[in-house]
Formats: C-alpha cells, sequence, structure tokens
C-alpha cells in the first residue's frame, strides 16, 4: 500500500473543512484499490474499465469517509 493509501482513514480528521481535500483522498483510495485488483487482470480492456469507474469509486469512498466523522 502506498503511503497515500495508509492516511486514507485519517482523511476526515485532515480535510474535513476542504472538499478538494476530501476528494483527493476518495481519488487516492479508488485509486489504491484499482491497483490491488489490477495484479489479477487478465482480460483486455479491464484495467481501462476500472480507469472508467474511478471517479464513481472515489464518490463512494468519499461518502464513507464523510460519514465516518460523526
Amino acid at each position: 500500500m502506498s503511503e497515500v493509501g495508509k492516511r486514507v482513514p485519517s482523511a476526515p480528521e485532515y480535510s474535513s473543512d476542504d472538499p478538494a481535500g476530501r476528494r483527493t483522498y476518495g481519488v487516492a483510495a479508488a485509486l489504491e484499490v484499482i491497483m490491488a485488483r489490477a495484479a489479477s487482470m487478465n482480460a483486455a480492456g479491464q484495467l481501462e474499465a476500472e480507469m472508467d469507474n474511478l471517479s464513481r469509486y472515489a464518490d463512494r469512498i468519499q461518502q464513507a469517509l464523510e460519514g465516518s466523522k460523526g
């Protein structure tokens, strides 16, 4: 896991009033998920399909991080 990935769980603490910061953590976490899955991808186009879903994954992770503040 990258250094960014290790810091994702603490994202709400560091960026609670910074929407761009929250988005950065969401995208970083989504990229970590895609990187973890990349090793097992064997069909052509799988990585491209995952990258096409990056924004959707980031949205969901960002929502989860925002929900964990309470």
